[in-house]
């Protein structure tokens, strides 16, 4: 029984994979921003004055890390819809069930 699934072989599914990608990154620049905020107004009221250089690296800090975990996690969705998984996962196990050459 064959399957027909999308590939990110597929010059059309790859374009509207990455597509989506994209635009799911530029939507999770919001909440990236939203937590960079969030820690700095946390920051201000409860840790004391805060320098310019304190407020930076927090920024870039929560921020870059709300950012890098979408990207990450996108990409698993990304790999898992496309059907790569499967594949890799298909050819693992066929090299698994070969014998092994000594030398």
């Amino acid at each position: 029984m064959t399957e027909n699934r999308p590939s990110l072989d597929d010059p059309d599914y790859a374009r509207f994979a990455w597509a989506r990608y994209r635009r799911t990154m530029k939507w999770m620049m919001v909440p990236s921003i939203g937590a960079a905020l969030a820690a700095l107004i946390w920051m201000h009221l409860y840790g004391g004055g805060l320098t310019i250089a304190v407020a930076l690296a927090t920024a870039f800090g929560v921020g870059l890390t709300v950012l890098m975990a979408a990207a990450l996690m996108g990409l698993v969705f990304l790999s898992s819809g496309s059907g790569h998984d499967d594949d890799v996962d298909a050819q693992s196990q066929a090299s698994l069930r070969q014998p092994r050459k000594r030398n």
